[in-house]
């Protein structure tokens, strides 16, 4: 087992009060064991590269996630303050919010639903899989060492099928509805920072945005419009002495398909940097303020953004912002920092091994994938405890150059100081030869060959 590194102790040990003394022997070296295994995330992995595959009593690592008692939104608490003192001590909190679903089959488990896959799936052709959904919350921050915005988990929840919820014999909670929540638990923990929440057109729902706008502290929302919105001037002040309900909005406004196409549109040229990670970009950009409303639903005062490509090469984009004098090129800086949260599900899929835990017990998959997510930002802390002073080595090739570090390399370098031999000594005859134990060797031996 490698020893823990003094300056990263005081990061992974702020997680040790959520477990017992005895939990958390297990829990640290699973941590530490998610991080160096490669491939596969199970708990069997994490042992092999601890080097305790021939411990007897291993199902006690197990318990950690199908039995033990310890708190997973504690667990997020911790993790989000920590994020905030590092990349984020003052000023809003920008979240992006999303969902992903995790491909699993096996009847044991109950969340499991169908659903569209949106990799394989396009316009015109429709793909469906089998799998868990997850909708994840994270802190959008400039990580300075990589030069760029990170999307950096912190909390998820478990969104289970319509199907799920007619077994139990209750009424289905939707997605909008987990959407709602989870902004609303950070703004309790953090009842002083104003919160922006950056999101997909699947959240552009009336009610949510509603409930998020009419809070005493309310919740800024930037995402995505449709082009035929129904868009209304304010409701006019009420006459003194009239009868039946108050209107709720004025007179009908355009549609933005509509101004989209009309020739006396206002539009603005600007030149937007880091335009989805292609460099700069010449955009023109019409905004006006409005009321969103349909039939049935609460009106949402917005500001509606709405941004076009001179030369055609990308399809327009309406986006709406339920701040109404905030400025339109934060807006949109705000929604192009949307694309990092799929960056993200990427990375942990390709270098943290989600999809590939096998867990069947209800706890253990409540558990499991959101521990692997929050391990993004844990790698990304000690990356940044690394980096103080210094610049992350950057793997080069070739065939492949880049300037700035991925997440590839942040896990590298943590990776490397957990197996760095501090107690390792040269050789008195030989000075350019290091001796290692062999029990290590032996498991570096093993990472390197069944490495997938």
């Amino acid at each position: 087992m490698p020893a823990l590194p003094p300056e990263l102790a005081s990061l992974l040990l702020a997680f040790q009060p959520l477990f017992s003394q005895r939990v958390w022997h297990y829990a640290g070296l699973l941590l530490l064991g998610a991080i160096l295994s490669p491939g596969k995330r199970t708990v069997s992995s994490a042992l092999r590269v601890m080097g305790l595959s021939t411990w007897r009593h291993f199902q006690n690592y197990h318990r950690v996630l199908n039995r033990a008692v310890w708190s997973s939104r504690h667990a997020s608490f911790i993790l989000l303050r920590m994020l905030l003192a590092t990349f984020a001590p003052r000023g809003p909190l920008v979240l992006g919010l999303d969902d992903t679903i995790e491909r699993r089959w096996g009847a044991k488990i109950r969340a499991r639903g169908i659903y569209r896959d949106p990799v394989r799936s396009s316009d015109s052709h429709f793909v469906k899989t089998s799998g868990l959904r997850w909708l994840s919350l994270m802190l959008l921050v400039n990580i300075p060492w990589a030069g760029r915005v990170w999307a950096l988990p912190f909390l998820t929840a478990l969104a289970p099928s319509e199907r799920y919820w007619q077994k139990q014999g209750r009424n289905p909670k939707l997605l909008t509805d987990w959407a709602r929540q989870l902004p609303l638990q950070v703004q309790r923990w953090f009842p002083t920072r104003p919160l922006v929440v950056v999101a997909d057109g699947a959240f552009a729902s009336l009610q949510l945005l509603s409930r998020w706008a009419k809070r005493g502290r309310p919740i800024v929302c930037v995402t995505r419009l449709r082009l035929d919105a129904r868009l209304f001037r304010p409701a006019p002040p009420r006459k003194a002495g009239a009868m039946g309900r108050p209107r709720l909005v004025g007179t009908r406004l355009p549609s933005l398909q509509q101004v989209l196409t009309h020739r006396h549109t206002v539009w603005q040229r600007w030149k937007v940097q880091n335009w989805y990670g292609e460099g700069q970009r010449l955009v023109e950009v019409a905004s006006a303020t409005a009321v969103w409303y349909h039939t049935g639903l609460p009106p949402v005062p917005i500001r509606w953004v709405l941004v076009r490509d001179p030369k055609g090469k990308f399809e327009t984009r309406a986006l709406l912002c339920t701040q109404l004098d905030q400025q339109p090129r934060q807006i949109l800086q705000w929604f192009l920092w949307r694309w990092q949260v799929e960056v993200t599900f990427q990375e942990v899929r390709a270098h943290l091994g989600v999809e590939t835990q096998r867990q069947w017990s209800d706890l253990a998959i409540q558990r499991t994938t959101p521990v692997l997510l929050g391990l993004f930002s844990i790698i990304t802390l000690l990356a940044h405890k690394l980096a103080q002073g210094t610049n992350l080595p950057v793997r080069q090739a070739a065939w492949y150059s880049k300037t700035r570090p991925t997440f590839s390399d942040a896990i590298a370098v943590v990776r490397q100081q957990l197996w760095h031999p501090t107690n390792f000594f040269t050789s008195g005859s030989e000075p350019h030869v290091i001796k290692i134990p062999s029990a290590l060797f032996a498991g570096l031996c093993q990472v390197a060959c069944y490495a997938a």
